[in-house]
């Protein structure tokens, strides 16, 4: 009878130990997996997204998620990317507007100077929202020196915008333009916000 008892109080015991083991996660992939497996191939080059993923890493960030944005694309296409290192998953896949003196259908020229009406490329972390002219913003900070640093001071935000609908480019050719921000179509740019806020790295390339 002791015995019985004996076997069956370290059966309890294996099976406690392992439903109250921490569950480790999954280990990171290198760049080139996880490339192949986000399935970014035809979409963004590697070497965009090779540097993007290793400041991600070294950076230390508290969420597995960051941005990636390709102005080297059109207006047209999708060019911008919300990806869940963890999850090795494109959350979410857009079109994204450019500043209307940076060019028509490609953004050709970029600023990172008050007033120039300019996309500013680099490396930014998505900071807090709030509700302004555009509705439920993003704000941004420019971590990138003499690139978009300046950021604040030119209230570059992520936003929603009617003309960043991908259905404007039927009528114009290309999406509208805004004064500098990545402003995004309504129908995706409050979940987005929602998902990147408070800390996530956003990679804009051109």
């Amino acid at each position: 009878m002791f015995k019985k008892y004996k076997e069956l109080f370290l059966t309890l015991l294996i099976l406690t130990a392992f439903f109250t083991a921490p569950v480790k996660a999954a280990p990171l992939l290198d760049a080139k997996s996880l490339y192949s497996r986000l399935a970014l191939f035809g979409q963004i080059e590697f070497d965009k997204f090779e540097r993007a993923y290793h400041h991600f890493i070294i950076s230390g960030s508290k969420k597995p998620i960051f941005t990636l944005i390709d102005y080297g694309k059109p207006s047209t296409k999708k060019r911008f990317w919300v990806i869940d290192v963890k999850k090795r998953r494109v959350l979410f896949e857009s079109h994204v507007t450019h500043g209307k003196n940076s060019g028509e259908l490609y953004a050709v020229t970029f600023s990172n100077k008050v007033n120039s009406l300019k996309t500013s490329v680099g490396i930014f972390k998505a900071a807090e929202v709030y509700y302004g002219k555009h509705g439920y913003s993003l704000r941004l900070d420019g971590l990138s020196k003499g690139l978009n640093d300046n950021a604040r001071k030119r209230a570059i935000v992520i936003h929603g915008a009617d003309y960043a609908d991908p259905r404007v480019i039927s009528e114009h050719g290309q999406l509208g333009r805004s004064w500098g921000c990545p402003a995004l179509p309504l129908s995706v740019s409050r979940r987005v916000i929602n998902m990147i806020k408070e800390g996530t790295f956003i990679y804009a390339f051109s």
